[in-house]
Order: structure tokens, then sequence, then C-alpha cells
């Protein structure tokens, strides 16, 4: 890491590629020093990996379902977070299922999820950003190339339109798109994105036509079982999240990993049968599921990195920074320390 040569203050522009949570923990950082902001996100809202889906009138959460607490420094984000009522602790009725039987599962750990829905935490972050008069948000625009030029840099989107300069580029995305992005212009930032490989992850979704059939000794309402099968992980009852207002049976159903790479070309179709198939084989022989009324997948090309890394976040003397979960274990809390620990760094780097 290279110490910059001016710490960021009111005077600069910074660009942030990326709207997740890592992007928007640095963004509220860093505009609270006055800097004007804008951020960059190729999809049409904020979110990420925390991003939520529409499906009739079902909100489904298809990316991250819950995360936890290490830290003190996140445990003060969340506070706040809970007391604005946009996550809230869940799930509290957790089991562990497979084709031989379900256990209740409870590791003793704290879990929260956005409210009601996960995209409700990154709507607030961004909610409450984009009301500064010195903060922007560019949706539906995937910046393809940077430019250096003499007053900062240039950035380019994939249809040709530029914008800038600025001061300051801070790259939140995964680090194969990152590494597409800075590989011309700082080779250290380059082979740091090279060296984190990221593992892929499809995530299915089935919404019922009535509620799943009861289990001998297994609570109706149950919210969320962490799956024993070759291609099945973990399943998510989205309307036993807090704050739903519809009762409809709807399930998130996230693919094992090395599953979901042997598999990472299949038709996102085909891909929801087979999720479906296995949701039905943790069910004993002699129940009926309901009938589906709407079945998919969504890929997720880079879910999570591949091994554990050591750097929080990376910049440069020329103004180019790297932060997200990628570049260390995968967790919303990673993402959020990586992006909230950049822009402290950017604001209180000495002169």
């Amino acid at each position: 890491m290279v110490t910059p040569l001016l710490p960021l203050t009111a005077r600069h522009t910074v660009a942030i590629i990326g709207a997740g949570i890592s992007a928007l923990a640095c963004a509220q950082v860093l505009a609270s020093s006055g800097a004007s902001i804008t951020l960059f996100d190729k999809a049409r809202g904020p979110g990420g990996r925390m991003s939520s889906k529409r499906r009739f009138d079902t909100k489904l959460d298809l990316g991250a379902q819950t995360f936890s607490v290490r830290s003190t420094e996140f445990q003060s984000a969340v506070d706040a977070w809970l007391d604005n009522g946009c996550v809230a602790t869940w799930p509290t009725r957790t089991y562990q299922a497979s084709s031989t039987g379900w256990q209740t599962l409870n590791d003793g750990q704290t879990r929260y999820t956005g409210a009601p829905s996960m995209s409700a935490l990154t709507r607030y972050l961004a909610d409450s950003l984009t009301t500064l008069p010195h903060v922007e948000l560019y949706a539906q625009t995937l910046i393809a190339s940077l430019k250096r030029v003499h007053n900062g840099w240039q950035l380019i989107d994939s249809r040709g339109t530029c914008y800038g300069p600025y001061d300051h580029v801070v790259i939140s995305a995964p680090a194969p798109q990152a590494y597409s992005l800075v590989a011309e212009w700082d080779q250290t930032l380059a082979s740091a994105c090279q060296t984190r490989e990221q593992r892929a992850c499809w995530a299915g979704w089935a919404i019922f036509d009535r509620p799943l059939p009861r289990l001998t000794d297994v609570d109706p309402d149950w919210q969320m079982a962490r799956v024993t099968h070759p291609a099945l992980r973990l399943v998510s009852r989205n309307q036993t999240k807090p704050g739903r207002d519809t009762p409809q049976e709807s399930l998130s159903l996230l693919a094992q990993l090395d599953w979901s790479e042997a598999h990472l070309e299949d038709a996102a179709d085909l891909i929801a049968e087979q999720l479906v198939a296995a949701l039905r084989s943790i069910f004993p022989t002699t129940v009926t599921l309901p009938t589906p009324i709407d079945v998919g997948a969504h890929r997720w090309r880079y879910a999570q990195p591949a091994s554990p890394g050591e750097q929080i976040y990376l910049y440069n003397a020329n103004g180019l920074a790297l932060c997200g979960d990628s570049y260390l274990t995968g967790r919303v809390e990673d993402a959020w320390l990586s992006g909230h620990r950049l822009g402290e760094a950017l604001i209180n780097r000495p002169l």
C-alpha cells in the first residue's frame, strides 16, 4: 500500500464504482468530509449481493440472507440500523435438514436481516446519501474503463459516455471485474485482484400456491434450513422475515458452491428445476409439496472469495482504491468494514 500525497477534503471529487454495502459504507465516510461523491452501479438500484428481486407480489432475497457481527465497529452501525428499523434479528428458528431428517440448529450466534427485505438496508444507506447535495447515484451505468487525464480520472461507461474528471476512484466491484479497470494503470492493484479468486453460486427461488406441509417435530413457522445435499445448501422462507406483508410461501434456494461451478453455464430454468427437486428430497416421501406458481434462478458469477484474504482495502498515490469483501472472507461485515475503513484512511491519511 502506498500512502497518497494529500488527505481527502471537501475540495476533492470521488467516483465510487458499485453501490453495494462496501461502496455505500465508504461513501458515508467520504461524504462526511464534504467531498463530492458520485456512485455508479450497473444494476437498477443499490444493493449488490444484498439486493432483492420482486416476483408478482413477493420480494425474494437471492444474495446474502443474513449477517452476523464480530467487531464493535460494525455492531455500532448495526445498532443504528436496528433503531431505524431497516434491519431486525432473524432467523430465530433454524434447522439442519437432509433426506434422513430435520434437527434444530442453534449455534448461539445472533443474526440479522434487512427488514422487510435485505435490500432495505442498502436502500436506506443510499437514500441517506443521495439526500445530500454533494452525492449522486447513477444506476444502470456500467463503467467499462478508466482514463488518466491531467487533472484526475475520467470514467467511460459501456455506452461511451464519459464522466469526470475525479480526484479519486474507488472500485468496489469483485476482484476479477476490478482487474479489468486497474490493469492498465497500476500493477500492484492489478496483482492484488488477480490473486483473489472468486467462487460462483446459483441462487434459485420457488413461490408456491399454498404453505409448505408441516413436518413432525419441526416448528411450522421454521424460517431457515441448512441443507445437506450435493446441490442445495440453504433454504430461506422469505415470508417469515420481519416486516413482510405478504404471507405467500416463497423460498430462496442457495446452491452449493461446488455444484454451482460444475453447472455454471447451465440454463437458469434447468438450475431452478434441480434446486426444487433437491428441496423435495429433504421432505419425507409421504409428503407432497404444493404446486409452484413461479420458479427461477440467478447466477452470481462472483459470489465470494475462494479463500480468506488479509487486506481490508488497497489504494495508490494516483487516486485509485479497491474495497469490498473480495479481499477478506466474503461476509457482509467484511464488506462494510472494507469500505468504512477505506473511507477513514482516505480522509485521515497524513499530509
